[in-house]
């Protein structure tokens, strides 16, 4: 790589607000009681994402943005002292090849950490992997909630965060009153549906339909039908992987104009990594919910994107989960060294008092529940595949099992 790009990468990682790397001479054995990949010089950990398969347009911006993290902690010395190597396994859009890989990656590999997994459906199928061989698994994409590991760190938005503050602008901005659901057939889209159902019906709005397709979907007409025969106030979509592009060109050529709003279209499952495959111009005017839109301003996101942008070409783009997945490697780097050592139960203690003062979307700070705090914005889609920010939220306390709804 370029000097000038080495030096951006080194002024970015400044910008985080971690300080410069603690220098430690202590011994493999000294902060590595339980045996992973560590030596005096290198620590190994895992990344772990659908590289082929139908998800894999989604995650490929998740490995783009972990090993950019991974590089510049490197730059800056590694993690007390030691450079980050990365063993990469493809999770093949397939639940059960994500647990099979995952406890490649613990038991054989000896990683210290994994940062991986997309879909709920992957994630839960890991969760009792890195449970059962007490590992760590940073999770970077929005969730549906109704669960918190000690061995997961959730750093996308959970459903209060995402889809009830996302129901709230629609409501009361918008003036909506009906809805039509339209998702993919797994555990997310359906406990997401059932979240938003219930908080539509009990504010005495109403749900016009309820339609899954499996992964991989591409024949969209006949729901498209039913909505335009229904006349819902709001498409409301959690459609995930490369189904998105069949869905959204089929909207447009239905007659659908999304700049209408006549319906108006509400995604949680759409980032900037998506609409490089649907193209801009077939969901222009869409509104997407998300922590993070690459358009954000800001001095430390610019730095990001310049980052970003040096690393993968001038054309590359960066969604929500991108940004989450390069935040991951940061939040483990403080809690290792804070903790002064590789060990899982030690990590476990610290990181829920481990804050980034000023990351790409600002500040977040790890919870109990190791969910993030952090603030939610509405972004509608451009033709140019970015998204004008209409409403950001204040900062938002993370509350996965949904007291007080």
């Amino acid at each position: 790589m370029k000097t000038k790009t080495w030096l951006k990468l080194s002024k970015l990682a400044a910008a985080l607000g971690i300080s410069a790397l603690i220098s430690s001479s202590a011994l493999a054995d000294e902060v590595n009681p339980k045996g992973y990949a560590v030596t005096d010089d290198t620590v190994t950990v895992g990344i772990l994402h659908s590289v082929t398969g139908t998800v894999a347009l989604s995650e490929a911006g998740s490995v783009q943005g972990e090993r950019l993290a991974i590089e510049q902690i490197n730059t800056q010395g590694g993690v007390l002292g030691r450079k980050i190597e990365v063993i990469q396994e493809d999770g093949a859009s397939d639940w059960p090849t994500y647990a099979e890989k995952a406890k490649k990656l613990i038991v054989d590999d000896k990683v210290a950490a994994i940062f991986g997994c997309w879909t709920s459906a992957s994630r839960k199928a890991v969760l009792p992997i890195v449970e059962q061989y007490d590992n760590l698994l940073f999770y970077p994409v929005f969730t549906e909630g109704m669960e918190s590991s000690p061995n997961i760190i959730y750093m996308g938005p959970d459903a209060t965060q995402q889809i009830i503050a996302g129901l709230d602008w629609v409501i009361n901005q918008k003036k909506a009153k009906s809805f039509y659901f339209v998702g993919s057939d797994y555990i997310w889209p359906r406990t997401s549906f059932k979240i938003a159902r219930q908080y539509i019906e009990k504010k005495g709005l109403k749900v016009k339909g309820e339609e899954y397709y499996p992964l991989g979907h591409t024949q969209f007409n006949s729901v498209i039908n039913k909505i335009k025969l229904q006349k819902p106030d709001v498409i409301f979509s959690t459609i995930v992987g490369g189904s998105n592009v069949a869905f959204y060109k089929q909207l447009k050529a239905s007659g659908i104009d999304l700049l209408k709003e006549k319906p108006l279209l509400l995604t949680t499952s759409i980032t900037e990594d998506e609409v490089s495959g649907i193209g801009g111009e077939n969901i222009e005017g869409g509104y997407s919910i998300m922590k993070y839109f690459q358009s954000m301003p800001g001095k430390s996101n610019e730095e990001f994107v310049k980052a970003f942008k040096a690393r993968y070409g001038e054309d590359a783009i960066i969604g929500d989960t991108t940004e989450a997945a390069y935040l991951g490697p940061w939040i483990w780097k403080a809690a290792v060294e804070k903790a002064g050592t590789f060990d899982i139960d030690k990590l476990k203690e610290v990181l829920p008092s481990i804050e980034l003062t000023d990351t790409p979307n600002g500040p977040i700070k790890v919870h109990e529940n190791h969910y993030l705090w952090m603030k939610t914005m509405i972004g509608q889609a451009q033709k140019n595949g970015q998204f004008k920010i209409v409403s950001e939220s204040k900062m938002m306390e993370p509350n996965p099992f949904m007291k007080g709804y």
